[in-house]
This record gives C-alpha cells, sequence and structure tokens, in this order.
C-alpha cells in the first residue's frame, strides 16, 4: 500500500467551532465551469450547478455557514464556518455536528451528481480526492483569505490552479507554500 499524504493537521478536531478555508480542484484541473473573460469569472451551466450546491450546504448541513466564495475554471475556494452550538435536538438528544470533511464530501457528492446529469457529450465530471484546508486562527488571515478569494479571478493569470500557468507553478514549491504566502499577506 502507499502512504497517503496527510492533509489535516494531526489531532485536530474539524467539527469544533472556527473557521476553515477550502480549496477544492477538479479531477486533472480540467476547466469544467466556465471561463475567466475581462478579469471577470463566467459560470456556465456546471459552475452554476457548483454555486447552487456550494449555497445549499447550511440546509443539510446546520452547523455550518458560508463566507466567502468564489468558483474558477476548475476549481473553487470558500470560507466555511462551523459553529458546533448549531447542533439542535429533537429533545431527547442533540443531533451531531458534522466536520469538515463530510460537509465537504457532501459538497463534492451533491455537485457530481447534479454535473453528470447534465452532461451532455458523455464525459463524466470528478473532483479530485481530497481538498485543500487551512484552519483560519485569527482575523488578519481572514481578512487576507477573503481578499484572494474575492480577487481570484482579477489574478487567474498568477494562480497556481491555472495549468496554463506552467512558469507560475514551477516557480512554487508547493501549494502548502503558495497559499502560506496568502494566508500571511504575502504577494503571490
Amino acid at each position: 500500500m502507499r502512504d497517503r499524504k496527510l492533509n489535516r493537521l494531526r489531532g485536530f478536531n474539524y467539527s469544533q467551532s472556527g473557521y476553515y478555508f477550502i480549496t477544492i480542484c477538479t479531477k486533472n484541473k480540467e476547466e469544467w465551469f466556465g471561463r475567466i473573460e475581462n478579469e471577470e469569472m463566467i459560470l456556465n451551466k456546471y459552475g452554476k450547478i457548483v454555486s447552487q450546491c456550494w449555497y445549499d450546504l447550511p440546509n443539510h448541513y446546520s452547523n455550518c455557514s458560508l463566507g466567502s466564495f468564489v468558483i474558477m475554471p476548475n476549481h473553487v475556494h470558500g470560507i466555511i464556518m462551523i459553529n458546533d452550538k448549531n447542533a439542535v435536538g429533537n429533545g431527547l438528544k442533540p443531533f451531531p455536528t458534522h466536520g469538515l470533511s463530510e460537509i465537504m464530501r457532501g459538497f463534492k457528492t451533491f455537485s457530481s451528481r447534479k454535473i453528470n446529469e447534465a452532461v451532455e457529450n458523455g464525459n463524466r465530471f470528478q473532483w479530485q480526492k481530497s481538498f485543500y484546508d487551512h484552519v483560519i486562527r485569527n482575523e488578519k488571515s481572514l481578512d487576507n483569505l477573503r481578499q484572494y478569494i474575492q480577487n481570484n479571478p482579477l489574478k487567474w493569470e498568477l494562480d497556481i490552479e491555472n495549468i496554463r500557468s506552467g512558469a507560475i507553478r514551477s516557480s512554487q514549491k508547493s501549494d502548502k507554500d503558495y497559499y502560506k504566502k496568502i494566508i500571511h499577506g504575502g504577494s503571490r
């Protein structure tokens, strides 16, 4: 068996209250969701499905609310707030709270199913197997990430997820290093 890279913080409870930044890419970073035109993201029907599924998450997971979000041609960035105090019960015991991985699994499952129902050319849509996450620990990081998400379409040519910007990707040590600069306020 091949050793899998650990994506999450060891020992961290991802169902506890907090702010979480996520990035999810399409399989092979294929551009499924639309295009950047004049520094603006133009969603196609698949991008609109992704948007609907994202904004529907709080209807399925009562302990989550949504912050900044952007759909790019081949990935999404978002901020999810988990509030473990939102778990209401039926009078006998509280309903379980869902962790970040469960919420992302649901998002990927709901959106994949709906996109594949809408696909006309026989292709099959898939997300990458995992997702990038960062536990947001302070207001400065939260502000930096909100600004990054909001400005992502303006800087598509510099985005590490843009497979056409090979020079940008080759200059980065890793996705983790790329996002670390953003989180801490460095330029990309």
